[in-house]
């Protein structure tokens, strides 16, 4: 179930800036997924500090996710916005469901959803397993549709805004770009999405925008160590792939951007430019055995041992 938590009645009114991004008082409200940490942290601080007011979302199940939630949220709330916290696991259907909704009636609106969150585990085609993908379908696919179906719903309910026309932004992965079989039904899930971001550009035209983008390594994650990312970030057509601030300034463009909807935008330093025949942790990592990888935590958790 979709549960809110920690209103916040802060605001921004003795801030002409945001008074003037704001468009005469009405405040953007975005909700981003997975965004208790890693990326989706830094997109919600971004557009925090854009004038947006945050719905954040997190999946809640222990101490340590709902404590790193309130932290974030208190970073936000420092930065100006009005906060919400929102705990929904995207594996289950009917909290998917219940979360957009949710939101609007503790916001009175919803003008921009950001699909962060992503479940991430590691397997190949040798080692397929149908209920894996099955599994992280729910998440990384039917979710984000569903979340965007939902705002579709939402719009029309509530007054235009001033400067932001809805606009939904799903991470995807550079990889789609530079395949190689790692991470297989990740990957699969990913394509999937990559491609009902152009459909649902198209359907949902012209009330709702709805974009992509695509990090490269971003972040360690997993069994990598600082070494072995700091090698991997380095295997790109600039030498240098992206930050968690160029993803995030990267979202609030496209958010901010009404002309935009049905791309994809890649934000990795050109790494879907070079080829690359297995997943960036095993060129950083010669002798690593890929069925000994542990999974990646599931929360927020995006690309290929990447971000």
């Amino acid at each position: 179930m979709a549960t809110p938590n920690h209103p916040d009645a802060e605001n921004s009114s003795s801030n002409p800036q945001r008074r003037a991004y704001e468009g005469g008082g009405v405040r953007a409200v975005a909700l981003v997924t997975g965004a208790a940490r890693r990326i989706g942290r830094v997109i919600a601080l971004e557009l925090a500090h854009a004038g947006f007011d945050i719905a954040l979302h997190h999946r809640g199940r222990d101490a340590r996710a709902i404590a790193e939630a309130e932290a974030t949220a208190a970073d936000l709330r420092a930065a100006g916005a009005r906060v919400q916290l929102f705990a929904a696991d995207f594996a289950d259907p009917a909290a998917t469901a219940e979360l957009l909704p949710s939101i609007a009636q503790a916001f009175g609106r919803v003008d921009a959803v950001v699909n962060s969150a992503s479940r991430f585990e590691y397997d190949s085609p040798a080692a397929f397993d149908a209920a894996l993908l099955e599994s992280m379908t729910r998440s990384n696919v039917a979710a984000p549709v569903a979340l965007a179906q939902a705002l579709a719903a939402q719009v029309p309910a509530q007054a235009r805004h001033a400067r932001v026309t809805p606009c939904v932004v799903n991470l995807l992965d550079q990889k789609l770009h530079n395949p190689n079989p790692d991470y297989f039904s990740y990957t699969l899930t990913k394509a999937a999405l990559a491609h009902a971001t152009v459909l649902l550009a198209q359907a949902l035209a012209p009330a709702v925008r709805v974009c992509g983008v695509s990090p490269g390594i971003t972040l360690v994650s997993g069994p990598m160590d600082d070494d072995e990312f700091a090698k991997a970030h380095k295997l790109t057509a600039l030498g240098r792939s992206s930050t968690p601030e160029d993803i995030a300034r990267a979202v609030r463009f496209l958010i901010e951007s009404p002309a935009i909807t049905g791309i994809d935008l890649a934000v990795d330093g050109g790494q879907h430019l070079v080829g690359q025949s297995r997943d960036v942790l095993f060129l950083a990592r010669e002798n690593e055995t890929p069925s000994l990888l542990p999974s990646l935590p599931p929360e927020g958790e995006l690309g290929s041992a990447r971000m």
